[in-house]
């Protein structure tokens, strides 16, 4: 991945973790900066997804964070707001949202996605989120899948994630089914 200042160092290894009770607060954390910082763009929650916003779940340490916007075009000033938290913008999936990473590609504790508001990105991760939340063995699953596609992808994290993305569409279709 390249950025307007140049290529982008290696990334680091996907190491998967044991749950953090931790993870909680420090998505409360960074939510409370986000919301002060994102305010004008902010048309709803800003919400914590992903692995490491499923209780028990082991996962990548990366917090990742969901917040609505009502299009991308209208919250294209929120990326310059964003990186005044020290968040990169990179254009990954740039048809479906803004990304970005902090403190940098090589080394990330957060991930910030702004997706517009009730889209199907938006839909399909909090969908994904609460069917792991209420179906542990479900999550159980998916940490067995996560070790092993690490192990086997360990410094690819796309081949890692369209590795995962036949998981997760068969639980998001699971969670839509069941309302």
């Amino acid at each position: 991945m390249a950025t307007a200042s140049g290529p982008v160092k290696a990334e680091a290894p996907i190491d998967i973790v044991s749950y953090d009770p931790a993870w909680p607060a420090l998505f409360r954390q960074e939510s409370d900066e986000l919301t002060q910082v994102l305010a004008p763009w902010l048309v709803g929650a800003i919400e914590h997804i992903g692995s490491t916003a499923v209780p028990g779940l082991s996962a990548k340490p990366v917090i990742d964070i969901m917040a609505a916007v009502v299009s991308l075009e209208s919250s294209r000033p929120a990326i310059a707001a964003a990186a005044r938290l020290g968040y990169c913008y990179f254009p990954y999936q740039p048809d479906r949202e803004h990304w970005f990473c902090k403190p940098s590609a090589s080394h990330r504790t957060h991930h910030l996605h702004l997706v517009p508001v009730d889209s199907a990105q938006w839909i399909r991760c909090i969908a994904f989120r609460e069917y792991l939340r209420a179906n542990p063995d479900a999550a159980g699953e998916y940490a067995e899948l996560k070790r092993s596609l690490a192990d086997r992808f360990r410094l690819d994290r796309e081949a890692y994630t369209e590795a995962k993305a036949p998981f997760i569409d068969s639980i998001v279709a699971k969670a839509l089914a069941s309302g």
